[in-house]
């Protein structure tokens, strides 16, 4: 309980714009979030460059910490945002930059590396078109839009427990599908972990 209201007061004083207690913040959760991160990029010098950027997102918006109830979970779904934007647009440019260059064993790499994200990305895609009506609503709500549980069930006019029934079947469903449509890999299993939502 004193770690979580120290905490809180480090938010606060964060969002007024304390740099003191910003980097208190930044020192606590940095190894931990390069740590997250790298298990998918396999890169030293991405997973910082994320992290960075996704601290800088925190203090270029930290007035938003005042209704943030716990700085760890905020800090990860930023980091998480970033990587998965980061993909995006890397994955569109491996196609151009493929016709052009010459490969090369790091480039190759590379490339089975962006291959078996986007694979994995397709396959979940295709999971979630397969659930039923409702039960996608409720998982893209928490994956796409990050509604909480309770704003979930609110929206939709329908209990908690039904909220939670619904994205526990989705989850099973879309973590089974992968499993059955691809290769189960280290890289498969670190999907599900960073796309999945957590109930």
């Amino acid at each position: 309980m004193r770690e979580f209201l120290d905490e809180r007061v480090l938010m606060d004083r964060c969002a007024g714009g304390d740099r003191e207690a910003y980097t208190a913040l930044y020192k606590s959760y940095l190894t931990g979030l390069l740590r997250y991160i790298f298990l998918f990029t396999k890169s030293q010098d991405l997973s910082e460059e994320i992290v960075q950027e996704a601290f800088v997102k925190i203090w270029d918006h930290r007035e938003s910490l005042r209704e943030v109830q716990l700085f760890e979970p905020y800090l990860f779904k930023t980091a998480k945002n970033l990587l998965l934007d980061y993909f995006r647009k890397e994955k569109t440019q491996l196609k151009y930059h493929s016709l052009s260059s010459p490969a090369t064993e790091e480039s190759e790499e590379y490339a089975d590396s962006e291959l078996i994200y986007g694979q994995c990305y397709q396959l979940a895609l295709d999971a979630i078109d397969r659930l039923p009506e409702k039960r996608k609503q409720i998982f893209e709500m928490k994956t796409r839009e990050e509604f909480s549980l309770d704003e979930i069930a609110e929206k939709l006019g329908i209990s908690k427990s039904v909220v939670k029934k619904q994205l526990y079947a989705a989850n099973n469903f879309v973590r089974d599908y992968l499993r059955k449509h691809g290769e189960i890999t280290a890289n498969v299993v670190i999907f599900m972990y960073f796309f999945l939502p957590v109930q």
